[in-house]
């Protein structure tokens, strides 16, 4: 045992390195898996009431019916703008960019074609008149990327951004350019804020920067700037440590941001989790004071033509606006999610915490107990990064302490197979060639005399038998090659059982005796009975290939299999027994086999496993049949194949089922004729063989007649 702890010991190290060097070295490569646990704790939480105070005027499809294609005349945006602020927007954040001029603005028509211009109205400075008499706060636009756009100047905020602690190290995005709005526009608003919602690697919004570096000067977003201007704040204080960004204080606020300033938002549901009020309904002032008096007013669109679309943890398609919306939620109610400055330590002591756990502690338990505990601190780890998330809101690593779980698990597992089942092993190689594997594994796993007692089961029974096995063995001649051909023969049919979990019972001469749903339970046993049969059936032109090539003759056989109650266990004297089966329906499975012969079929089922199939198989009545030793009598069937009949398959069934219909009700000469010209069409002996019997029962002028046939050989 010794020996043991110290493999364990190792485990542990060797696991919490590798696993922690994972997330300190390449943690990209699973954020996305980690992302989508945490997006499946929003799915399971599901939506949460959100604030009242903010209200999106939606750009929506309504409102392009009715007040045009986009973009609007800038005099209807204006128009807007005075109508929130005359019921009493508190403040209003356009997520919409005015970089151009507006093409339709008369003043352009005027100048273009040498007009007065004195009495000409000019969009684009109405606009500006309405933002600078308005509580409206632009957005524009930075471009993070290296692109071929102009170095614009962004645009300025009335307030101050100091960075204390300043590193050497950049942590705060930087922008490349900016897309700003006209200048007349600009300088007519009191603030700005850019619009930028940065999706991760996934294509997801999970979290948005608060602040941007552009041209060594810092930014804030839409939702910030329109917040601190909400709370009154005249600056902003950026706090780092050698990590990153520790805290972003905005009066006596302090928000709670990653290392590069990244707000991670609390999603409150689905699209349209907000009021929506329409820009229509705006414009014509078909609305309240009530709907934005005092009101956080975000005015942007959700129409799908405008591309201004988003995915979130909450939903797949969600107006960017609504981005926003929930940003200043979690800004006014203080419930945003936050990743600490500290989550690589943490983390990594999470990850040597669930290790040591595992490897260490759990290892010491029975194999049972072992995995119930590993569900268990599954379900505490998932329990408590939800609890963490929505309770403290606080996000911790999911991914790694499971994967160092796992890992674990399967060294763990490992280590005991290497101490604790290698006798058994031993035992299994022993064993193994002395009974099947199922009563092998079914011995191993239950040692105690009750698995082993015969008790009364339902099993499937199947046999099968090589056709005319005497002259093969005249064609080989020694018993050496006979033996070599029943080991090569008896492979390949026994592989298809196991295959299809039946347990091999014994071999007898040529012959194969097997049965499924003992001493293990097989479900759906008479299926796996029936597609074992059949797949070997399919596989008999590739047998008889080597066969032919390596003993100059080709094989045929028959299988019977029937369904029934049986006793099953450890069956014969105190010095020796054999685990198997006995019952009425074993003997009724051999004559099964049997019926292959007359009927000159390969696969011959009785009606209790029919009864039991539940897969879809073409299957053709043979007979009713009084089988030798028994008393009752018994439909049997040929299994063609699996699957639907085709239409022409179909039309022959039916025409048999026809002619059997009437042999059964004593038609004898109307049978003879169908069956006569089934046999003409299709060439199959089984139609013959009614034929014949028709004839036979026509010249004994049997009238009385119940359509069984007894056979009195097996």
């Amino acid at each position: 045992m010794r020996g043991k702890s110290k493999i364990l010991v190792l485990l542990f190290v060797l696991i919490s390195i590798l696993v922690s060097s994972a997330y300190i070295f390449i943690p990209n490569q699973f954020q996305s898996l980690d992302s989508r646990i945490r997006d499946f704790y929003f799915y399971f939480r599901g939506p949460q009431k959100t604030d009242d105070s903010i209200v999106i005027v939606d750009i929506d499809e309504k409102s392009i019916q009715e007040l045009g294609q986009w973009p609007w005349e800038r005099e209807k945006i204006a128009i807007i703008l005075q109508n929130l602020t005359a019921h009493g927007a508190g403040i209003i954040g356009l997520d919409i960019l005015f970089s151009e001029r507006d093409k339709t603005s008369p003043i352009l028509f005027a100048k273009k074609f040498g007009l007065n211009t004195t009495a000409v109205k000019d969009y684009d400075k109405i606009l500006a008149q309405s933002v600078a008499q308005t509580p409206t706060i632009l957005g524009y636009q930075f471009v993070l990327q290296h692109s071929q756009h102009d170095k614009q100047e962004a645009p300025q905020i009335p307030a101050i951004i100091i960075e204390k602690h300043k590193q050497e190290r950049e942590f705060l995005p930087v922008a490349q350019g900016v897309i700003a709005n006209l200048d007349i526009i600009q300088k007519a608003a009191y603030s700005s804020g850019y619009m930028n919602n940065i999706p991760d690697e996934a294509g997801m919004i999970r979290s948005v920067p608060l602040i941007i570096k552009y041209e060594d000067e810092l930014y804030t977003s839409l939702a910030l700037e329109m917040y601190r201007i909400a709370m009154g704040a005249k600056r902003i204080a950026l706090s780092y440590s050698n990590v990153g960004v520790e805290e972003l204080k905005l009066k006596k606020d302090i928000i709670p941001t990653d290392r590069f300033a990244k707000l991670y938002i609390n999603f409150r549901g689905p699209a349209k989790s907000y009021r929506y009020i329409s820009a229509s309904d705006v414009y014509y002032n078909k609305i309240d004071d009530a709907d934005v008096n005092g009101k956080f007013i975000l005015m942007g669109t959700s129409a799908y033509g405008l591309m201004d679309l988003r995915s979130t943890p909450m939903d797949s398609v969600i107006a960017g606006v609504e981005v926003h919306a929930n940003v200043i939620d979690n800004l006014l109610n203080k419930d945003m999610l936050v990743k600490s400055v500290f989550e690589e330590p943490i983390n990594i002591a999470i990850i040597f915490f669930t290790t040591f756990i595992v490897t260490i502690l759990y290892s010491r338990l029975p194999l049972l107990y072992l995995i119930i505990l590993y569900s268990l601190s599954l379900y505490l780890i998932f329990y408590l990064n939800y609890y963490l998330l929505f309770s403290k809101h606080i996000i911790l690593n999911s991914i790694f302490p499971l994967i160092s779980m796992l890992l674990s698990l399967i060294a763990t597992l490992g280590v005991k197979y290497i101490f604790e089942f290698r006798q058994k092993e031993v035992v299994k190689r022993s064993f193994s060639k002395k009974v099947s594997k199922q009563v092998m594994e079914d011995l191993l796993h239950n040692p105690q005399e009750t698995h082993m007692s015969a008790k009364e089961v339902e099993t499937t029974i199947y046999f099968s038998d090589i056709r005319s096995f005497t002259t093969i063995s005249e064609k080989l001649h020694s018993p050496k090659k006979i033996t070599e051909f029943l080991n090569f023969y008896m492979d390949k049919m026994v592989l298809s059982i196991e295959n299809h979990q039946g347990t091999i019972d014994k071999f007898i001469g040529d012959a194969i005796m097997a049965y499924w749903n003992a001493p293990l339970r097989v479900e759906n046993h008479a299926d796996k009975a029936v597609l074992t049969a059949l797949h070997q059936i399919e596989q008999r032109d590739t047998l008889n290939l080597t066969i032919h090539q390596r003993f100059g003759f080709d094989v045929d056989y028959g299988i019977g299999i029937n369904t029934g109650d049986v006793v099953v266990g450890e069956i014969g004297s105190q010095g020796r027994s054999d685990y198997t089966i006995i019952g009425d329906a074993v003997n009724l499975a051999s004559r099964l086999e049997g019926m292959c012969k007359p009927y000159r079929v390969r696969l011959v089922i009785s009606e209790f496993t029919k009864k039991q199939l539940t897969q879809t198989y073409i299957i053709q009545l043979l007979d009713i049949v009084k089988v030798k030793g028994k008393h009752e009598p018994v439909k049997i069937y040929e299994v063609l194949s699996e699957g639907i009949a085709s239409v022409e398959k179909e039309i022959e069934l039916k025409s048999y089922n026809d002619a059997h219909k009437l042999y059964l009700e004593a038609e004898f000469d109307k049978a003879k004729t169908l069956f006569t010209q089934l046999y003409k069409k299709y060439n199959k002996f089984l139609y013959k063989l009614y034929a014949e019997r028709c004839e036979h029962l026509l010249l004994r002028g049997v009238k009385e007649f119940d359509g069984i046939f007894e056979y009195t050989t097996k």
